[in-house]
């Protein structure tokens, strides 16, 4: 326990940290905020001990834009990253005024005006390139240029189904590191699980039986430059903030594959694929369909039941020991 000046005992005295809650008025609303104040261990006072101001502005600044659900200046960052443009054109191109991103990153903190059209930027490609092509004579052509060009790759994702894109997202939220052939794998398990639980496909894509077992091409493309590498890629800021597409049986199945096949790697898991039937019975190179998935998988859960993660788990350990 640290010991700093109590005031009220007139001597050094130790101290304990707790969050106590204060009623604020900001902007003619109350709110409640929980704030981080150092009490004596003596008498039960506060004590003004160094640091603690800077915390609670700091502690003021994150519950104040969460109640009132503005963007963050980490949001703001990752906007200028995403779409490869710098705050004063940035600023321009949302219709702002040329320094007001400057200051938002600063901590002035946004209206909920400003805040919307920052969130809307971040989870759409067609927002920001109507945003960019309505304001483009106010920014230099490099700055436009730069821009637009990033959209049109991002716009590669919105080629894909709500369904897909949200699946992405979930796996990748579970998971600390994917490669792009882990992600593959996973999302043909993904397929399979809830073909064979609930009967319906997850996404409408369909995969290709390729030399390295089921891959989904577009999802090939995307990633392809990371090769055996782990995706880092800023382009998960879109997928992160668009709307989720996904009930909350297909979660609860993603959740379940990440747990259970996440935990190996891609592969491991592609070793794993390239002994199903669904690859093993397709022609090179052809689409495997969602039927042949079905009929697989189907059989798979009623002798493991692929519903709960100690038969998954069985699962793949039958397969690998089969491998072994």
């Amino acid at each position: 326990m640290n010991k700093d000046y109590c005031i009220n005992c007139s001597d050094f005295k130790k101290y304990s940290i707790v969050r106590k809650p204060f009623i604020k008025t900001v902007r003619g609303k109350k709110y409640t905020f929980s704030f981080s104040t150092a009490l004596c261990s003596s008498c039960g006072s506060s004590m003004d001990i160094p640091g603690i101001i800077d915390l609670n502005i700091k502690e003021f600044d994150e519950q104040y834009r969460g109640f009132e659900n503005i963007v963050s200046i980490d949001d703001i960052n990752k906007l200028m990253k995403l779409y490869n443009i710098g705050k004063i054109p940035l600023s321009l191109a949302l219709g702002f005024g040329e320094i007001t991103i400057t200051r938002y990153l600063e901590g002035q903190i946004p209206s909920k005006e400003y805040s919307d059209v920052i969130k809307s930027a971040l989870s759409s490609t067609f927002f920001m390139k109507e945003r960019l092509m309505k304001n483009r004579d106010k920014i230099t052509k490099v700055a436009y240029n730069k821009a637009f060009k990033t959209i049109r790759e991002l716009d590669r994702i919105y080629s894909f189904s709500d369904k897909l894109r949200s699946t992405i997202a979930r796996l990748f939220n579970n998971l600390n590191e994917i490669t792009p052939l882990g992600l593959q794998k996973l999302l043909y398990f993904c397929q399979g699980c809830s073909l064979a639980i609930g009967s319906d496909p997850l996404f409408p894509e369909d995969c290709e039986a390729w030399p390295h077992g089921p891959v989904y091409k577009e999802i090939y493309h995307l990633f392809k430059s990371f090769k055996y590498n782990p995706i880092d890629d800023d382009r998960f800021i879109i997928l992160n903030n668009s709307a989720d597409a996904l009930t909350d049986k297909e979660k609860q199945i993603i959740d379940l594959v990440s747990a259970t096949f996440g935990a190996y790697s891609g592969k491991t898991l592609e070793t794993i694929t390239r002994s199903e039937d669904p690859w093993t019975k397709a022609e090179p190179n052809s689409v495997i369909t969602k039927t042949a998935i079905k009929k697989y998988f189907k059989s798979v859960n009623q002798k493991y039941d692929l519903s709960t993660e100690a038969g998954t788990n069985k699962y793949i350990a039958s397969k690998l020991k089969a491998k072994g």
